[in-house]
Parts: C-alpha cells; sequence; structure tokens
C-alpha cells in the first residue's frame, strides 16, 4: 500500500507541472461590462469615418446641381473699343450688357447700352453721342424651345441627387452590416472561451478530487495520470480559444472610433451581450414588408432608377437637338440713360424704336444628332433590363435569407434537445461513477461531448444573428431603422 502511494505522489510530481491553468484570460462576464449591439451601433453611426464619408456623397451631388443653376445667372458685360490714328479719331465705342437667362422657354433677357461714334463707324452700328439703351428678349422658337442645353444639365444633376442620397444609404447599410457580423464572431468567441474554460474548471475538479482519493487508495494512479491528460487537452483548447478572442475583438475594433476620429479599442473586459436561445423567427408580415420595401426603396434600385431619370432627360435633350434652330431676338431702343432725364417721345422706348433678328440653322444630314439619340435609347434599354434582373436577384436574396432563418430556427430546436438529453447522460454516468459502476473515461468523453454541443448552439446563435442581419441587409435597410 505505501508503495502504491509513493508511485502515485511521484506520477502526480510528474504530472503537475503540466496542469498550468489559467495563463491571463479575458475578464468573466460576471465582472465585465457588457457592450450591447445598441452601443456598437451609436459609435459607428455617429463616428465611424466611412460613414461620415459617405455624407459627403450628398453634399457633392448638391454642390453639383449648385454648379448647373450657374448656368441661370445674370452675367454683366462691358466692352470699349477706340481708334485714333493722325489725329483722326476713327471711332470710339462702348458698350454693356446685362444679361438674365430666363428658366422658361430657354429665353434670355437682356437690358444693354450703346455708345458708338466716330467717322468710320458703320451706320448701322452708330448710336450718336448719347448712345441707346435697349431693352429685349432672345426666344428659341425651334430647337431649345421645350429643354436645352443648361435646362438639360440642371436636370440631371437634379436626379443624380437621389442617386446620391441612394449611393449614401448602400454604403452606410454596408459599413453597419460588416460591424453586426464582427459583433456577432465576438459574440461566438467570447462564448465558446467561456464553454470551454467552463470545461477545464470541471476537468481541474476532477482531477484534484480524483488525486485526493488515489492518495488515499481509492482510485488507481492511472485515473489520475488520465484525469490530468483531460486537463491539459483542456487548456490546449482553452489557448487556443483566447487568441480567437482576442482577434475577434481586435477586428470589431476596427469599427470604433471617438468623435475626434481617433480609433479605439474594444476593452478587455468587455462582454456581449446576452442572447435568449430561443430564437424569435420573424413572421410572414415581416418578409412581405422587406420585400415591399426593397421594391421601392432599395438603394441599388433607387440608383438605377435615378440613373434612367437621367437618361430620360438626356433622351429629351437630342430629340431636340433634331430641331432647327430658330432664334428669334428683338429689343426696344431708347436714347434713355436714365428715368429722370426728359427724352423726347419719338426717341423713347416705343414700337417704332426697335431692332429685332431671326438666326436660322439646320445640318442637312443630323448624323451626329442622330447618333447620340440612338446611343442614349440603347442606354436606357441596357438599363431597363439590368433594373429587371435586380428586382428580381434582390427579392428572391430576400427570401433565401429569410429561408436560412426558417433553417436556423429548426436547427437551434433540435439542438437543445440534444443537450438536455447529453446533459442526463452525463448526469447518469456521474451517478453510476460515484457507485463505482463507470469510468472517468466515459464521464470525460460525454463531458466533452456536451461542451462542444453547447459551443455549437451558440455557433447557430451567431449564425442566426449574422443570417437575421443579412436580411435586412439584403432588403437594402437594417433592423431598428425607422419606415419599417
Amino acid at each position: 500500500m505505501r508503495l502504491r502511494r509513493y508511485i502515485a505522489a511521484s506520477l502526480f510530481v510528474l504530472l503537475l507541472p503540466g496542469v498550468s491553468v489559467f495563463a491571463q484570460t479575458p475578464q468573466a462576464a460576471d465582472t465585465g461590462r457588457v457592450f450591447s449591439l445598441e452601443d456598437l451601433e451609436a459609435i459607428v453611426f455617429s463616428h465611424h469615418p466611412i460613414v461620415k464619408q459617405a455624407a459627403l456623397l450628398s453634399e457633392a451631388a448638391r454642390a453639383n446641381v449648385l454648379q448647373s443653376l450657374g448656368y441661370f445667372d445674370p452675367a454683366l458685360k462691358a466692352a470699349f473699343a477706340r481708334k485714333l490714328f493722325g489725329n483722326t479719331e476713327y471711332y470710339d465705342n462702348w458698350g454693356g450688357e446685362l444679361k438674365v437667362p430666363l428658366y422658361v422657354a430657354g429665353a434670355d433677357l437682356k437690358v444693354g447700352y450703346d455708345r458708338n461714334v466716330g467717322p468710320y463707324t458703320a451706320p448701322q452700328y452708330y448710336t450718336g453721342n448719347t448712345g441707346l439703351t435697349a431693352v429685349g428678349l432672345t426666344i428659341p422658337l425651334g430647337q431649345g424651345l421645350l429643354i436645352d442645353a443648361r435646362r438639360s444639365t440642371l436636370w440631371q444633376a437634379r436626379a443624380m441627387v437621389n442617386y446620391a442620397e441612394a449611393d449614401k444609404v448602400k454604403q452606410i447599410n454596408g459599413v453597419w452590416f460588416s460591424a453586426v457580423q464582427d459583433y456577432w464572431n465576438w459574440y461566438y468567441a467570447y462564448r465558446e472561451y467561456m464553454l470551454v474554460k467552463e470545461g477545464v474548471d470541471l476537468a481541474m475538479k476532477r482531477f484534484q478530487a480524483v488525486r485526493n482519493q488515489t492518495l488515499l487508495g481509492d482510485k488507481p494512479p492511472i485515473d489520475s495520470i488520465e484525469a490530468g491528460i483531460i486537463v491539459q487537452e483542456r487548456e490546449i483548447q482553452l489557448t487556443k480559444s483566447v487568441i480567437e478572442l482576442q482577434n475577434a475583438m481586435l477586428v470589431l475594433s476596427n469599427h470604433l472610433w471617438n468623435e475626434n476620429g481617433n480609433p479605439l479599442e474594444l476593452p478587455t473586459n468587455a462582454v456581449p451581450q446576452q442572447v435568449d436561445q430561443n430564437l424569435a423567427l420573424p413572421n410572414r408580415e415581416l418578409l412581405d414588408a422587406l420585400l415591399g420595401q426593397a421594391d421601392k426603396r432599395h438603394p441599388e434600385l433607387v440608383k438605377l432608377r435615378a440613373k434612367g431619370d437621367q437618361l430620360d432627360i438626356e433622351r429629351r435633350y437630342r430629340q431636340e437637338t433634331l430641331k432647327p434652330k430658330v432664334n428669334v431676338s428683338g429689343a426696344l431702343l431708347s436714347r434713355r440713360r436714365d428715368f429722370s432725364t426728359h427724352v423726347p417721345e419719338y426717341y423713347d422706348f416705343n414700337w417704332n424704336n426697335y431692332k429685332i433678328g431671326v438666326e436660322v440653322a439646320f445640318p442637312l444630314f443630323l448624323r451626329a444628332e442622330r447618333g447620340k439619340l440612338k446611343e442614349v435609347k440603347i442606354k436606357q434599354q441596357q438599363l431597363d433590363y439590368d433594373l429587371i434582373q435586380s428586382g428580381r436577384e434582390i427579392g428572391n436574396n430576400i427570401t433565401a435569407s429569410y429561408n436560412s432563418l426558417t433553417a436556423y430556427k429548426s436547427q437551434m430546436t433540435v439542438q437543445i434537445q440534444s443537450i438536455n438529453n447529453q446533459q442526463l447522460l452525463l448526469t447518469g454516468e456521474l451517478q453510476k461513477f460515484d457507485l463505482g459502476e463507470s469510468t472517468l473515461f466515459l464521464i470525460n468523453s460525454r463531458e466533452s461531448k456536451l461542451i462542444d454541443m453547447k459551443i455549437k448552439r451558440e455557433s447557430i446563435i451567431s449564425g442566426y444573428q449574422k443570417k437575421l442581419a443579412e436580411l435586412y441587409y439584403k432588403a437594402g435597410t437594417r433592423q431598428n431603422q425607422p419606415n419599417l
């Protein structure tokens, strides 16, 4: 008996250095601070640089609209020319004009003053020393009446505001979807670590109990060696889980920024939120709502429709270029320089003092115009096909994500039942072991199986939550967003 105890004690001395339980590990749930998905959402949507960058898309589009409005800005111009040679003043010309582009009918309002004098000034341009004031309009009666280049540019810029807004939503949704995936990866890594750590604790307690029984002679030394090996195996698994958890925390930290734009690190004592293992499957009404919303407001479809609006404006403009140019201009003339000076009626503004002009131009073959119009129409057809295909793919992707949630729900139901059954088997095996009717190998085997099944349960929870986020992402929105 003494020899047996001596051998057992010697085995413990050899075994214990390898049982080094728990190097540095993350904080347990009871000492950690819960970092919820709502906390992540608040940080991402307030400080994430990609979210801020996406907001610039709308500002850039509005800046383009402002730039296009510049084509309707009033313009003031003036010119002076004088020639003096050989003591002869050939001409002394001065002219100024205020041109106000009008939004309606592509017309231009013009107010001008000309003073052209000198012996060599052409008679049709001679105004006398007092000069002439003119107030008139230039109106396109053919090409440019319904739409012209400046209105086309402005309308297309306004259409692209909707495109930019949809692109902004798409980018923000992409950032949030990536953050949610990383959050649930962290959740799974943390839950796996906690379960493996629990397994190490159980193995260590069993090893200590078996060791004491071996020292008393109630158990053979071989049981102590087997119990110690189980501890070592689970410690190896725990070390791996610690590394995976730390890496998951680093990946999640990619989405954490403060208000000054500086990166943040997820605290070492942070723990993910608790999740009910009884997964709540969204009802069919939500699926129908997501399908309906995606058809109307999915960013990809909104972008395609905005592009379609832009092409439709371009088509209307190119059709307008097939018309001949017929520009009519007219102005009333007066020698008046201001409204306080008396001017004879026959020199003042009236229907007898005017100048008019007509400009006509028309390309004979219109090959450039017809070619451009055909190109725009082809782009419209391509866009229509793209819109049909994209709408179908989006709808099918939403339904596929929903079907995956149903599969996760079924898997979780079976997994919970399996865990309960495995727990009963382990409990019975422990009772048989206490009565000397079972072995340590069977207990460790059933316990390891139970831990693996619990880890699988957490994997299903993590996968379900990621698939739920994917469901909303495929619909072009996000969970808990208004309008849903």
